[in-house]
């Protein structure tokens, strides 16, 4: 060991960590791990105007709602992995229950007629879930997978209709539905697409997405629905509903900046695409899974009963990776009549319904059942809501919003005007950087500071949590008004 590991492992123990946890994270080589992450490793969403010169946090370890990096530093998780994290780090069960299956039955080609158990069980489970006739399960390995497969079912279905000019897919500005390259395509948050290609009109077209923050002033929330219903109806008139295929929706905007649909917003929407016989996708890769307090959010938050809806992240707790795209009877009927002689049924992938991930998946299940989880969010979540609002009193605080487990705290330069900072003061990059030391995860997106902790956080997790970031928002702009980058006046 170093002398530096040794100093390390001392200052650990003279701040109350037990000696034998101090030189666990002692064997870890920070520098060593940081340089290779650094050298090979190419992260998703990566700043390179910083990374190459500060690397990566490495982290080491996890347990409940706490992650540790390798030199032993603890801190809560606000955002729960990516929004994944549901029932927590460190559950012996679903890691037993994972051993357990990779044990007896690692895999098999769940193509053509064969099937595993786990397979069989979990997709009966999603079925029991999920809201109304979506009672049939397509698997992948995540959300972009879920949505991409979402669009290559509605795409078949029109065409064993006969409908083969219905292909249109409709999304939303601001709206988030993955990072391959259909489900980018679909995604509407225009940042994400600097320098890169997408799938454009006329396959992918957008109308505004609900931003109750921004809406046109002077306008009351139920104004501002119509406005919304009002805009889809006169582009589906556009374009043509004989061309319109699906329209792609989250329930609550997740990476776009967390924003909640005005009152009725998704339930005109809905009624919307069954006029016009225009299939409704739920992207519930985010809102599924207990972060609203529901297994699924779209009928029990909001009030629909969509086609299709598109799950991962909190389906397996991030413990493996795994998606679901859940579809309803009228659909599976359709695409379930052989088409021609011969033909099969051509979508799927090798991992399909893995059995170790499904296995991962029906022990999560169970431990939000057994545990209330989705009931625990009930009751906290609100509160967690309450107290993130008591932030608005900060001078760069322009907005506090979202539902539950899931929440944002907009920055902006001028709270009358909501005129936001530049691009070059990353504001949320700040936020963040101020509350890590604390000892504190939140994630930055531009000007915004996300927050979806696990589902399992206590209320004196929460009171922490916000406290933190009161101190590390007043530390920022302490240091903007040093800048002169703005003024509380």
């Amino acid at each position: 060991m170093s002398i530096e590991r040794q100093v390390s492992v001392a200052a650990q123990v003279e701040a109350g960590v037990d000696a034998e946890t101090a030189a666990r994270f002692a064997a870890y080589d920070t520098q060593d791990i940081w340089q290779k992450d650094k050298d090979h490793f190419l992260h998703p969403w990566t700043d390179f105007s910083t990374f190459h010169e500060q690397g990566s946090l490495v982290v080491a370890e996890s347990e409940g709602a706490y992650i540790y990096d390798s030199d032993g530093r603890r801190y809560l998780d606000g955002i729960g992995g990516l929004w994944c994290v549901n029932t927590g780090y460190g559950r012996t069960e679903i890691a037993r229950a994972m051993a357990e299956q990779a044990t007896k039955m690692t895999y098999y080609s769940s193509f053509g007629h064969h099937t595993t158990i786990p397979v069989a069980e979990l997709s009966a489970t999603l079925a029991r879930l999920a809201p109304g006739p979506l009672n049939h399960v397509l698997y992948g390995s995540g959300g972009s997978m879920a949505n991409d497969t979402a669009v290559r079912l509605i795409h078949f279905y029109f065409n064993m209709l006969g409908k083969r000019d219905k292909k249109v897919l409709l999304t939303r500005t601001n709206g988030y539905h993955g990072s391959t390259y259909m489900a980018m395509s679909l995604t509407g948050v225009e940042y994400d697409h600097i320098g890169f290609d997408v799938v454009g009109p006329p396959l992918v077209q957008r109308v505004s997405g609900p931003d109750m923050y921004r809406r046109p002033e002077g306008t009351t929330p139920e104004e501002y629905t119509e406005i919304l219903l009002a805009e889809f109806r006169a582009k589906v008139t556009e374009i043509g509903p004989d061309k319109v295929a699906a329209f792609f929706a989250e329930p609550i905007m997740g990476a776009g900046g967390v924003l909640v649909p005005p009152p009725g917003y998704l339930v005109g929407m809905r009624d919307l695409c069954t006029e016009y016989g225009i299939l409704y996708v739920s992207d519930e890769v985010v809102t599924a899974f207990g972060r609203l307090g529901h297994f699924f959010a779209s009928e029990d938050a909001f009030g629909i009963v969509p086609d299709i809806i598109c799950s991962a992240k909190g389906l397996t707790s991030a413990y493996a990776p795994l998606s679901a795209t859940i579809i309803s009877d009228e659909i599976y009927d359709v695409i379930s009549t052989p088409q021609a002689e011969g033909a099969v049924f051509a979508h799927g992938f090798t991992y399909s319904g893995h059995p170790v991930c499904c296995a991962a998946a029906i022990e999560n299940i169970a431990i939000m059942e057994r545990e209330d989880i989705c009931g625990h969010v009930q009751r906290v979540g609100p509160y967690f809501g309450e107290r993130l609002a008591s932030l608005s009193d900060l001078g760069i605080v322009g907005d506090v919003r979202g539902s539950h487990f899931m929440q944002c705290v907009e920055n902006v330069a001028d709270k009358d005007t909501k005129e936001l900072f530049p691009d070059s003061v990353k504001v949320g990059d700040r936020v963040a950087d101020a509350c890590e030391k604390r000892g504190l995860i939140v994630r930055p997106i531009a000007h915004l500071n996300v927050l979806s902790p696990p589902l399992v956080l206590t209320v004196e997790q929460v009171d922490w949590m916000v406290d933190v970031l009161r101190e590390g928002i007043i530390e920022v702009q302490g240091d903007l008004i040093a800048e002169g980058l703005w003024s509380p006046e």
